[in-house]
């Protein structure tokens, strides 16, 4: 009876880290819109630059954070897709490299 509620809370553990870091990577994507928009924002040009390159490293950690807490297979998968390159692929075709 332990076990079977040992493994169940193993379960429910694993699937809140997955959903926490689907969030992560989720979060990661919308810190990147930040670097999009400072520029056009009224300030300095020191302020822009320090926004824009502190916003690009917080979002990568955020993004290799929530990476481990996924896994590799659904990281690689999700920054795929991302890739500009895939975006005009069909599903059955693979990279030519």
């Amino acid at each position: 009876m332990e076990k079977e509620m040992s493994s169940i809370e193993k379960k429910q553990k694993k699937a809140l880290f997955y959903k926490l870091g689907i969030g992560l990577l989720i979060l990661s994507l919308l810190i990147w819109l930040i670097p999009v928009i400072t520029p056009f924002m009224p300030l300095s040009i020191k302020m822009k630059a320090s926004i824009i390159t502190g916003s690009i490293i917080v979002s990568e950690i955020i993004f290799w954070v929530g990476a481990l807490l996924v896994g590799k297979e659904v990281a690689r998968k999700f920054k795929s897709y991302l890739n500009p390159k895939n975006w005009q692929k069909k599903s059955g075709q693979k990279d030519e490299h």
